[in-house]
C-alpha cells in the first residue's frame, strides 16, 4: 500500500469532520501532515466533549428543578369558574340579567351536592324564587368550567334561569377554564365587541354582602363604562358583579349584576312559592335602556269587576319626561294569552292615564309599548314593559 493511501483510510477511519484531505508527502513531510491532523481532531473533540458535558449539566439541573417548578406552578394565584368547590356547599345568589324578566331580580340557590367522577361533571340541585314562585331543578355542573350541561334535569320554566346563570355567574368561564390564568395576569383576554377592552385583574378589594366580607380582586374591562367582577380566590363562583350593556349613545342599562346573599355548608331549606302580590309604583327599564315607564294604581288592591285607573309616567335614560308620546297596552291572562289591547293612547306631557276592569281574579300581565316619543315614532325598535298584577 502506498503512503498515499495509507493516510488517506488514517483519516477515514478517525471520522474527522473537515473535508477529505489527500497527502502526497512522505518521508518527514508526512509526520508533519499527519501531526496536524490528529491535533486538529484532538481539538474538535475536545470542543464536542465540552458541549456534550455542557447539555449534560442542563439536563441534570433541569430534572432537579422540574418538581421545583411544578410545586411553584400548583400553589400559585391562578384561578378558574369551579375553583375551592367542595361537595355539600350551598350558594345563593341574587342576580338581575336584562335578557331574563326585563332585568327584574330573582335569586339563586345552587347546592353543590356531590361530585361524579365517571362524568366528571358536579351534581347540583337548584332552585330559582322569582317574585314568590318557586322552581326547582338539579343543573350538572361540568368541572371544567361550571357550564350547566344540556342533560341537566330541570323543568322547562327554568330553562330561561339556566341561560341566565351562563351569562352571569359563568361568563368568566370563555376567559379562565380549568386550569385557570393568574389573579395577577396582566391579560385575560378581550371582549368580542368592535372596541372591546382588554379584561384583566386590576385592583384588590374588600367586599361586603349579606353573606360576609371577602377579600377580592377585581376583574376590569372598559366598553362606554367601566364593569367590575369581583373574585374571591378560594370561591368557584365571583362574589358580586356589574357589568353594563353596549350602546351607542346614553346611559347604558345593566347588563347583567349578581351578588353573594348566602353560603354555607349542609343542604339549604328549600322555599315555599308564596304569591307576592306587586305594589305600585313599578318602574321597568326597556329592552335598550332608552326609557323608563312607570306604572301606577289605584285602588291598590285590584278586584275583579271593579275598575282599576292606571297611570303611567314616561322618562329618557336620564330621568326626564319624556313629552308628547303615544303609547298601546296590552292585558294578557296568566298564561300571556292577550285578552284586551287598546292602541295610541296619548300622553301629551309624558304622562298617561286609562281604566280596566278584570273580569277574572288570578295573576295578570299588562304591557305598556311606546309607539311616539318626543314626537318621534318608534320605527323597529320596541320600547315596551311589562307588568305582572295580581287580581282578586
Amino acid at each position: 500500500m502506498s503512503n498515499c493511501t495509507y493516510i488517506e483510510s488514517i483519516v477515514l477511519s478517525t471520522n474527522l469532520s473537515f473535508p477529505y484531505i489527500r497527502l502526497f508527502n512522505t518521508g518527514k513531510h508526512l509526520k508533519s501532515n499527519l501531526s496536524i491532523l490528529v491535533q486538529m481532531n484532538r481539538r474538535k473533540s475536545l470542543s464536542n466533549l465540552t458541549v456534550f458535558f455542557l447539555i449534560l449539566m442542563l439536563g441534570i439541573s433541569a430534572l432537579h428543578l422540574n418538581p421545583f417548578l411544578n410545586t411553584a406552578f400548583a400553589q400559585g394565584d391562578a384561578w378558574y369558574v369551579g375553583k375551592g368547590a367542595k361537595a355539600d356547599t350551598y350558594y345563593t345568589y341574587e342576580i338581575k340579567n336584562a335578557d331574563t324578566n326585563q332585568g327584574q331580580p330573582f335569586t339563586m340557590t345552587i347546592y353543590l351536592k356531590e361530585y361524579n367522577e365517571t362524568g366528571k361533571y358536579w351534581i347540583a340541585p337548584t332552585f330559582v324564587v322569582d317574585r314568590g314562585q318557586v322552581y326547582n331543578g338539579t343543573l350538572y355542573l361540568s368541572d371544567l368550567d361550571m357550564t350547566a350541561l344540556g342533560s341537566s334535569p330541570i323543568p322547562k320554566e327554568m330553562a330561561e334561569y339556566r341561560g341566565a346563570y351562563a351569562v352571569t355567574l359563568t361568563w368568566l368561564s370563555a376567559f379562565v377554564p380549568k386550569p385557570g390564568l393568574s389573579l395577577n395576569a396582566p391579560y385575560w383576554g378581550k371582549i368580542a365587541a368592535i372596541g372591546g377592552s382588554a379584561i384583566a385583574p386590576s385592583d384588590s378589594a374588600k367586599v361586603t354582602t349579606p353573606a360576609g366580607s371577602f377579600d377580592t380582586r377585581v376583574i376590569t374591562w372598559h366598553k362606554g363604562v367601566d364593569n367590575h367582577i369581583y373574585i374571591n380566590k378560594d370561591m368557584p363562583f365571583p362574589v358580586k358583579a356589574e357589568t353594563f350593556a353596549d350602546v351607542t349613545s346614553g346611559n347604558p342599562p345593566i347588563q347583567y349584576a349578581f351578588e353573594l346573599k348566602a353560603t354555607g355548608q349542609g343542604e339549604p331549606p328549600t322555599p315555599t312559592s308564596v304569591l307576592e302580590t306587586p305594589k305600585p309604583p313599578l318602574t321597568i327599564k326597556t329592552p335598550r335602556g332608552t326609557y323608563n315607564i312607570q306604572l301606577l294604581w289605584e285602588p291598590v288592591d285590584i278586584k275583579a269587576g271593579n275598575a282599576t285607573n292606571f297611570g303611567v309616567v314616561f322618562t329618557d335614560d336620564r330621568d326626564n319626561i319624556v313629552p308628547r308620546s303615544t303609547f298601546s297596552y296590552t292585558v294578557m291572562d296568566e298564561n300571556r294569552t292577550v285578552i284586551d289591547k287598546q292602541e295610541r293612547q296619548r300622553a301629551d306631557d309624558g304622562t298617561g292615564q286609562f281604566s280596566y276592569t278584570f273580569d277574572t281574579p288570578g295573576t295578570k300581565y299588562l304591557r305598556v309599548s311606546i309607539d311616539t316619543a318626543s314626537g318621534q315614532d318608534m320605527g323597529m325598535f320596541v320600547e315596551s314593559a311589562t307588568f305582572m298584577l295580581v287580581v282578586s
